[in-house]
């Protein structure tokens, strides 16, 4: 008897496929489980098995599964009704859910092989040189890749000639399945066998007399037997005996020792004690018995305190009440810079029962903490980045959003395009958790829903220990470019008070949102400025590599010596970017000390941890950075915080630029004057009475909320309006432009339910040789959102299937921002 399971694949297609199961192995197809199936022509993707069925699908051939890759589901039914509405709500198949939530490593690899045809008789004569070749090569070595036949032929267009030899019934194509996962090994060794006795281990002692080196080895291996048993790790034998690899490979080969290599787990745990916790203050208690009263009343809380308040001594608090009962916790941090510092915190308090998740650990380490997750019954507090929002949870009963305004929770490229804060609200509904959203400086749209009743509000009105918030000063550039009291970017202001912090020997941060030494170059003679030949952009000038960079597609070329166009020698650089800065600093300050955090020097895994590991132990004087430095980082001993610009933030067209503005120099600002002594601030600016930077100046939060969500009501924004963005993309300009204006009249008809805008190219209208053109819908929220996604989603659909248009990629982006 056939019977059919429902398989998932990890693909852009709206649709779940059908596939046969033979009878006796069907008790195997657990909803959750693993399964490699074909799909395409001889290819096998991985899937997951998310139901069953009676009713075989007319419009395709239903095929046999290959085989089940797993004993028991990896996924739970939890993740699937998460995976459910993050595609409904983000408007993208389960598919592409399903492919961003599962580590690489889960995900089988099909690779194409050639392989000799069994009995194929054919003639040289018969055969090209390069056919000739590729057969000759396989003759002698039994299977071939693409890479391999490229290889062969020194050509990168092959498969004409393989479909020849097809056609000529020499040769064949096979799918050759592999497991990416690959388990972490580490060699360990034993004393042979042959000496287990006092007699054979004396001899050998003796035997070994002329082999100093090689003695001291077996004599290092009985002293950590004591410690650590039989099996020695043969790295830890060699430093403690002061050997070398050939010394072991010697005593290896002479049958003396054997070696093993074992599985090891790659997710690190520390078995110590954890350090005491500290004493909370009255207002921190005061927070906590707040909080727990809208957990009582099963609201998300969102919990408002100042820099330095002591949030995350609150957060160690209910973590640790979550743990003690037996439970799990999901503590959610914007930026892998805070889960690097947050770590070394909270494994001070906890330990082994602190687990990380995020980008910058390979996929092998990211499979293993899943499965950890999945297997594991202990209390464990998860920590990560955005994507920690996917994993397998069973016991979760509280999720914390740490820095919950943060733009870096929202995925916007590629799909699913969703906001990791408010996906964590909907998974904390499915376990029935409790939610707790943290910022100095809540979204509007967190704030709103406080002031609508769907938020619970607890404070922290003041700094740990009553140190007084940072006094913060606005400098005009205006002014002190007339009174010539500028050196470069820097005033004679902002150069005093970095002096004194150096006098007190403290240290200090200066902030410039740009990376890079400066926008852009330009010709003085005629005014011309390298352009990316992929993008409508300038190329940023990075003066350490001598190089122009792309930030959209990351083209880069040498620095210019002259014009492209003039051919002029007169170049000179515009702006300022955090490259810039340093070299300044420098420049101002020889005898200290900077580093620089941003995306350049931050790339590597643990690039971080040595940044911030250098800065805590006071090892530098200065950090540069961009927004980076903004997001909750502790150093206990800057005193001063210095804002290069803050105009450019200001000035960006976005409508969440003013919030954003205010978001970014009060979390800045807060980097300073975290101990005892009050810190200061200094932004630079043209427009220093700007309503926003006086806002900032004294800490205004609620003006500042106030005046912004009368603009957004105004102007129909959120949190008042929905907005869905849908994105074109395509090389050619014209058939964007027809393709948006085709789909701006299918929409038509969603006016009634807000406004709808465009189509209009964004500020940089082409990206990586695609021109954009955008629609921007804003729905009313009294309106079904459910009904207008589903009128997008039709008038998609009939767009997919006119010819003409399927070179143009249609992306839809629900809450853009």
């Amino acid at each position: 008897m056939k019977q059919y399971i429902l398989v998932l694949l990890p693909l852009p297609l709206s649709r779940i496929f059908t596939y046969e199961v033979s009878s006796d192995a069907f008790h195997l197809a657990q909803i959750g489980i693993r399964v490699a199936v074909p799909f395409g022509k001889n290819k096998i993707q991985t899937g997951i098995v998310v139901g069953y069925t009676d009713d075989v699908p007319t419009e395709y051939e239903v095929k046999s599964i290959e085989f089940f890759l797993d004993e028991e589901p990896i996924i739970t039914i939890e993740q699937l009704k998460l995976w459910k509405w993050i595609s409904q709500y983000y408007m993208c198949s389960m598919g592409q859910v399903m492919k961003a939530a599962l580590p690489k490593s889960f995900l089988l690899e099909s690779e194409t092989t050639l392989v000799l045809k069994e009995d194929s008789i054919y003639s040289q004569e018969d055969l090209t040189d390069n056919e000739f070749l590729i057969v000759e090569a396989l003759e002698n070595k039994a299977v071939l890749k693409i890479e391999d036949i490229m290889s062969i032929t020194e050509r990168k267009t092959v498969m004409p000639i393989i479909n020849n030899l097809i056609a000529k019934d020499i040769l064949t194509l096979k799918e050759e399945v592999r497991e990416r996962y690959k388990p972490k090994t580490e060699n360990f060794v034993r004393l042979h066998e042959n000496y287990a006795n006092d007699n054979d281990l004396r001899t050998l002692l003796n035997t070994l007399e002329r082999a100093p080196k090689q003695k001291d080895v077996i004599l290092a291996l009985f002293t950590l037997r004591a410690k650590y048993g039989d099996f020695i790790k043969r790295s830890v034998l060699i430093e403690r005996s002061q050997s070398s690899s050939n010394t072991i490979k010697a005593l290896l080969d002479k049958e003396i020792l054997v070696q093993e290599a074992f599985r090891i787990d790659r997710v690190k745990s520390n078995k110590e004690k954890g350090s005491e916790l500290k004493t909370l203050n009255t207002d921190q208690q005061k927070a906590i018995d707040n909080i727990k009263l809208g957990f009582e009343n099963s609201k998300p809380v969102l919990l408002h305190g100042v820099t330095s308040s002591g949030k995350t001594e609150v957060y160690v608090r209910l973590i640790l009440e979550e743990l003690e009962k037996g439970n799990q916790v999901l503590y959610l941090l914007p930026e892998i810079a805070l889960t690097t510092q947050l770590i070394s915190r909270l494994q001070n308090y906890f330990k082994h029962k602190v687990l990380v998740y995020h980008s910058r650990y390979t996929t092998n380490e990211r499979l293993e903490t899943w499965n950890h997750i999945l297997a594991s019954k202990e209390p464990y507090v998860i920590i990560g980045a955005r994507s920690a929002v996917l994993l397998p949870f069973s016991k979760l009963s509280l999720i914390i959003v740490d820095e919950e305004h943060e733009s870096s929770f929202k995925q916007f490229d590629p799909a699913p395009r969703y906001n990791a804060r408010d996906t964590a609200i909907v998974l904390g509904q499915l376990f029935n958790s409790r939610i707790l959203l943290g910022s100095a400086t809540p979204s509007l749209e967190s704030y709103y829903n406080v002031k609508s009743s769907k938020y619970h509000l607890a404070q922290l009105k003041r700094r740990f220990n009553n140190v007084l918030m940072p006094e913060i000063n606005m400098v005009d550039l205006k002014q002190k470019h007339r009174k010539k009291k500028m050196k470069g970017h820097f005033s004679d202001t902002l150069i005093a008070a970095i002096q004194e912090c150096f006098e007190n020997q403290e240290q200090v941060i200066l902030f410039q949102n740009r990376r890079g030494y400066s926008p852009f170059m330009e010709c003085n003679t005629c005014g011309h400025s390298p352009q990316c030949p992929r993008c409508d952009v300038s190329l940023t000038y990075h003066k350490y590599k001598g190089q122009l960079r792309c930030h959209y597609c990351g083209f880069h070329t040498a620095a210019p010596t002259q014009c492209a166009s003039c051919t002029s020698n007169d170049l000179s650089t515009k702006g300022l970017g955090t490259e810039q800065v340093e070299q300044e600093f420098k420049e101002l300050f020889p005898n200290h000390s900077i580093l620089r955090m941003d995306l350049d020097t931050t790339r590597g895994k643990n690039s971080y941890q040595t940044i911030i590991n250098q800065v805590e132990n006071q090892e530098v004087d200065c950090l540069v950075g961009t927004q980076m430095l903004t997001k909750g980082l502790d150093f206990r001993n800057v005193a001063l915080v210095g804002v290069l610009n803050a105009d450019s933030m200001l000035n960006f067209p976005d409508f969440r630029s003013h919030e954003r503005c205010f978001q970014l120099l009060t979390q800045v600002a807060g980097r300073s004057g975290r101990t005892n002594k009050r810190g200061k601030v200094l932004i630079q600016s043209y427009s220093p009475d700007h309503q926003i930077l006086q806002q900032v100046s004294v800490y205004d939060y609620h003006t500042m909320y106030k005046q912004q969500v009368e603009d957004r009501y105004q102007f129909k924004y959120p949190p008042y309006y929905r907005m869905i963005k849908i994105t074109f993309k395509a090389k050619d300009i014209t058939r964007v432009q027809e393709a948006a204006n085709w789909f701006y009249k299918g929409l038509q008809t969603l006016e009634s339910v807000g406004q709808l805008l465009g189509p209009e190219f964004p500020a940089v209208a082409r990206i990586r040789n695609q021109y954009l053109m955008n629609i921007f819908l804003k729905a009313d929220k009294k309106h079904s959102i459910a009904s207008i996604k589903n009128h997008i989603n039709k008038v998609k659909s009939s767009f997919e299937s006119i010819a003409p248009y399927r070179s143009v990629r249609c992306v839809i982006d629900v809450d853009p921002y």
